[in-house]
């Protein structure tokens, strides 16, 4: 491992928050959009936002890159 361990789980969080924001969007459906909107609620409100799938895709795609740059400092870094 190029990395030390607390900086390993440093660039892991780091990108799998980024993961996660960019995640987040796909499949989002408003309540507007819908066409069930929840009196008292914002109709731009998501209806199903399924925040357990998009953690799950983004735990994979953030191993995927850290896999990735974890490669590329081993074999390219000083």
């Amino acid at each position: 491992m190029p990395f030390s361990t607390p900086l390993a789980i440093v660039i892991f969080l780091t990108i799998w928050f980024i993961a996660l924001f960019a995640i987040l969007p796909f499949g989002v459906r408003s309540q507007q959009e819908a066409g069930d909107v929840v009196a008292g609620t914002d109709p731009g409100a998501p209806v199903a936002p399924k925040l357990l799938a998009k953690a799950g895709w983004t735990t994979l795609a953030s191993v995927v890159v850290f896999a990735a740059l974890v490669v590329f400092a081993r074999y390219f870094g000083e």
